[in-house]
Formats: structure tokens, sequence, C-alpha cells
């Protein structure tokens, strides 16, 4: 296994020690959950180019690194579901466009299509882990250290207020990538043809 497909793998083995420090109640947990998070985001950026220049891409890097994408980011989504800080409605269209991306994968694949990241879907996916590491920041410095302080209602429903919007400019930007993909590859799937 080559180098890069090692670190997508590291990128899925980490999601359940996120999860694990997310929930575990022990001093700081949220922070170490931020920066297990933040860890796994980087091997994104890094087994991509990795792959690219040492011209390491194969067909298990294909499949797994999208893969490894999706189970950080629902992973990490639905711990603040859980917890009531991100909405249902955000994850549920961020968790149905990545089950048709993924689908759509599929069914093209066997023509022989390769799908590609769009533009709208590198776009989602910035935003999205933006908008993920400011609430786990934030929960992180509000929870387990205390900051902004007691009286502090105002400013905290100000962050809330910017971290909701973040995350709904997410949902957006996952619309229109599921819809940029969907128009791109609707010859494929077309049930009227």
């Amino acid at each position: 296994m080559n180098t890069p497909n090692k670190l997508t793998l590291a990128r899925i083995l980490l999601v359940p020690v996120f999860v694990l420090f997310f929930y575990w109640d022990i001093p700081a947990h949220y922070f170490v959950a931020m920066w297990i998070f933040v860890a796994a985001s980087v091997t994104d950026a890094i087994d991509g180019r990795l792959a690219r220049k040492y011209h390491q891409i194969t067909d298990f890097g294909k499949f797994l690194d999208p893969l490894a994408d999706k189970v950080l980011v629902v992973g990490a989504m639905a711990c603040l579901l859980h917890q009531q800080k991100v909405h249902i409605v955000v994850f549920l269209l961020i968790l149905a466009r990545e089950f048709m991306v993924s689908a759509l994968r599929l069914v093209v694949a066997e023509k022989g299509t390769v799908v590609p990241a769009g533009f709208a879907g590198k776009l989602k996916t910035a935003f999205t882990m933006t908008a993920l590491v400011a609430a786990l920041l934030y929960w992180s410095l509000r929870l387990d250290f205390g900051f902004f302080g007691i009286g502090s209602e105002s400013l905290y429903s100000v962050i809330e207020t910017v971290l909701s919007v973040l995350f709904w400019i997410a949902a957006v930007l996952t619309v229109w990538s599921g819809t940029e993909y969907l128009m791109h590859f609707w010859k494929d799937i077309n049930p009227y043809k």
C-alpha cells in the first residue's frame, strides 16, 4: 500500500477516535476532538497531492478517498447534530448529497466514466470543513475552557448565529454541487431514455 492510500486509511481510522474524544467526559475533550478532526482533514489535502506528484493514483485510492471524506464529514456532523449544534435540515441535505454522488459514481463507473470533483464540490467541501472546525473550536473554547465568561449570552448568540449561517451556506453549496453533478451526468441516469 502506497503512502497516499495509508494517509487516506488513517483518515477513516481517525473518525472513531474523534467520536471517542468528542463524547469522552475528560478535561478538554472537545479541544482534543477538534485537533483530531483537523489532523484528519489535513490528510485529505496531503494524500491527493502525493498521489498526483508521485504518480501513485490507484483504483483503491479512487475508491477510498471519497469514502474517507464522507465518513469524516458525516461523523463530525452527526456528533454536532446529536448535541443540537447543527440543524437537522443541514445535516440531511449534506447526507443526501453524499449518498446521491456516491450512487452516481457507481452508475457511471460501469460505463467507464469518471466523476471528477467539480468546482462547486470543492467549494462545498472547503466551506463544510471550515464550518465544522469553527464550530468545534467555539464549543471547545466555551465548554472546555469557559472562555467568554458569565454574562456572555449575547456573545454566545452572535457566535452561534454566525456558525449557523456558515452551516446553511455549506448546505446551499451542497445543493448546488449535487445539482451540478446531476445535470452533468443526467444522460447516464435519465429514466426517460
